[in-house]
């Protein structure tokens, strides 16, 4: 159908709506990577790199099979929401991310820098996993996923991959600490700039307030972004004895983020963990890394199916996703294709971009002379000899 004003057809146009919507600080640090961005650019222009091979006539049903599982939960499509921290783009926020993916019959991860409480967000959408960095004490981090347990999350996320702050060229765009009466006297200019978006939150009872209450207690007023940040600056990065302590601890499903090496791979296997996701942060990490999509066929190897192995960044289109699950992945994770929905038209813009990759997953299923994503393989997709040199061993 073709676009209109409450639906869009491609992410890039979500992504252009966002543009036109967000005050520029807002986008800016959506769409940032570190430093240069080296890894950010990669995470897309791998995709590009890969080819198809050419369609074949086949004798297909009416309907392809695209539902699968992660992490114990069934999902209508190979494609769930990546926990993003703090969602100042819509006020629905984390909110709004669960109602749409469950509308689209999918999963969602939520962050522990989220800025909605696990407890309200479980409410929505029921298949949750909640995501936890390594910070602060081992108290304090059990604290906080035995909350998120109690509040329905199905599993846990155990991100790796964010694991130094560093700056990025074009400069990191300014974030207030709280939306006191100074910091809107000097965001005024690109309030008055965008103000639908100024318009859309005081609708909703105010400016967002920049809090993580799941970093804090229940009951309590909930901590800052930077304070919790600060008390992840100065945690000492896991081991993964520290990570096999965390899963045995939590017992249910468990992901690690972030792995993009083969051996961390096989590691994962070691201490039990139900799922990996191949990924570098969305160019937010170390720039200059390859893209995950590279790192993903040595990644799927190595663990030879014993683990579930989830592809995550640079995802936009329902193709890319094709091209991962051929490569290994049982299913992708994205980030900032639902945060152009969510701005762009709330939840209902957040289940749009589900929607589109479902339609461009099962046409290139269609093109492929595949029925279903299970039988897709690396036979699907043409490799360039160079594509993953150094990232399979």
């Amino acid at each position: 159908m073709a676009s209109t004003r409450e639906w869009f057809e491609t992410v890039e146009e979500a992504r252009r709506r966002a543009k036109r919507h967000l005050p520029k600080p807002v986008y800016m640090a959506l769409v940032a990577g570190t430093e240069k961005g080296v890894t950010l650019q990669d995470n897309l222009t791998a995709f590009s790199e890969l080819r198809f091979t050419p369609p074949r006539i086949a004798d297909l049903p009416a309907t392809r099979v695209l539902a699968t599982s992660v992490l114990g939960q069934e999902i209508a499509l190979p494609v769930i929401a990546s926990p993003t921290g703090v969602q100042a783009v819509h006020p629905d926020g984390e909110a709004g991310v669960a109602r749409g993916t469950a509308e689209a019959g999918t999963a969602m991860g939520l962050s522990s820098f989220g800025s909605m409480p696990v407890e309200a967000v479980a409410q929505v959408n029921p298949k949750l996993f909640f995501q936890s960095y390594w910070s602060g004490t081992r108290d304090q981090i059990i604290q906080r996923t035995e909350r998120a347990r109690q509040a329905g999350a199905k599993g846990l996320i155990v991100t790796l991959d964010w694991s130094f702050s560093n700056g990025r060229d074009w400069g990191s765009p300014a974030i207030p600490e709280k939306m006191d009466l100074r910091t809107l006297l000097r965001l005024a200019p690109e309030g008055i700039l965008k103000l639908s978006y100024v318009r859309e939150w005081l609708k909703h009872g105010g400016l967002p307030d920049l809090t993580v209450p799941n970093m804090g207690v229940p009951g309590e007023p909930a901590p800052t972004f930077f304070g919790v940040y600060g008390e992840w600056m100065q945690t000492p990065p896991p081991t993964w004895d520290d990570i096999a302590w965390l899963r045995g601890q939590w017992g249910g499903p468990f992901m690690v983020k972030g792995v993009m090496r083969p051996d961390d791979a096989r590691r994962a296997v070691d201490i039990g963990a139900t799922a990996i996701s191949v990924s570098n942060h969305g160019g937010n990490n170390l720039d200059g890394t390859p893209a995950s999509i590279r790192a993903l066929p040595g990644v799927a190897d190595a663990v030879g199916g014993q683990i579930e192995v989830l592809l995550d960044g640079g995802i936009r289109r329902g193709s890319d996703v094709v091209k991962a699950l051929a490569l290994g992945a049982r299913a992708v994770m994205i980030g900032r294709a639902y945060l152009w929905g969510l701005a762009a038209n709330g939840s209902a813009g957040v289940k749009n971009v589900f929607d589109v990759l479902r339609g461009g997953i099962d046409s290139t299923l269609l093109a492929l002379g595949r029925s279903s994503i299970h039988e897709l393989s690396p036979d699907d997709v043409i490799v360039p000899a160079e594509f993953g040199r150094g990232l399979h061993k």
